[in-house]
């Protein structure tokens, strides 16, 4: 029997926009018109810039299985545990950046335009900061926001010769926020539901 046409129509392509903003920040408020978002995100969010290979969602429950010596399969599995989170490569290396990199620090600037100096000092232990994570699809029909996010990544900023550019690898950890959500996903238009 004919299974019929494989639906081939709901692909997501582009590495879209990644977003960051202190915690609090308003969330957009998911307008949509013509199946798309319509609506700019609110002041606060700026844009993290470009990544060398997009971003990277990661979701993993873990688990475990109830045993009884009666039965040769589980009786049941059991979620012990669940990690969310987002990883990606910024390319854009500035002190705003590797600040957000190191989750805070002091931000100190002297001088402006070409004599402008930066200087940024990492936070004290146990004083770094959280944030929230963005994302929006290339095609403007999907959204990602982390009401609270940790960079968790081993920071590690390789230089190079030749068009290999430094970068700052991160790894943001999701948190629940008050709802205890990791992280929201939403979709515009029928096509995404």
């Amino acid at each position: 029997m004919p299974v019929g046409s494989i639906p081939k129509n709901a692909l997501s392509f582009g590495a879209g926009a990644l977003l960051y903003a202190p915690l609090g920040t308003t969330l957009p408020t998911n307008t949509v018109a013509g199946s798309v978002f319509t609506d700019n995100w609110p002041a606060g969010w700026v844009l993290l810039g470009v990544t060398r290979e997009g971003h990277e969602l990661s979701y993993e429950l873990d688990t475990d299985t109830v045993e009884a010596a009666e039965y040769l399969d589980p009786l049941a599995t059991v979620t012990t545990g669940r990690s969310s989170g987002m990883s990606f490569d910024l390319m854009q290396i500035h002190a705003t950046n590797l600040k957000r990199a190191l989750n805070g620090g002091t931000l100190t600037t002297s001088g402006s335009g070409a004599t402008q100096l930066n200087t940024l000092k990492p936070p004290q232990i146990g004083q770094e900061v959280r944030c929230m994570i963005g994302w929006e699809s290339t095609d403007v029909t999907e959204r990602i926001v982390a009401q609270q996010a940790f960079q968790v990544g081993s920071l590690s900023i390789a230089r190079r010769k030749g068009a290999d550019n430094a970068s700052l690898p991160v790894e943001f950890k999701f948190e629940p926020d008050a709802n205890g959500d990791p992280f929201t996903y939403w979709s515009a238009g029928a096509l995404r539901g």
